[in-house]
């Protein structure tokens, strides 16, 4: 579906559990960090990491990160939840417009052959 499992466990610890987007959006956070390390350790001995990109990704990704958390953190929850929602909305349309586009290429290549 092109989205994470971070995703799916946000909308299950908030749609199931009743648990506050704000703390969902933690708890996310905190389960990400031992996948986030093991495919960088694993990324490292297979050589596959450039040094330069990640050092422009990391510093981005800092810097972004702590304006995004400042702005959420006095975010009503309401409007955080809605922005969220609707992040998945813009998601499962491009995922679908993505498949279609892909289905119609592999439908015109195989009536060209």
């Amino acid at each position: 579906m092109g989205m994470g499992g971070g995703t799916i466990l946000i909308l299950l610890l908030s749609i199931f559990l009743k648990l506050d987007q704000h703390i969902a959006q933690g708890i996310n956070l905190i389960f990400y960090i031992p996948t986030a390390i093991t495919s960088i350790i694993v990324s490292f001995k297979n050589k596959n990491i450039l040094w330069k990109e990640v050092a422009v990704v990391i510093i981005i990704g800092v810097i972004t990160a702590g304006i995004t958390a400042k702005i959420s953190s006095k975010m009503n929850v309401d409007l955080l939840r809605k922005l969220f929602g609707a992040f998945l909305i813009l998601i499962a349309i491009y995922e679908i417009y993505s498949w279609y586009k892909m289905y119609i290429k592999e439908k015109i290549r195989h009536t060209k052959q």
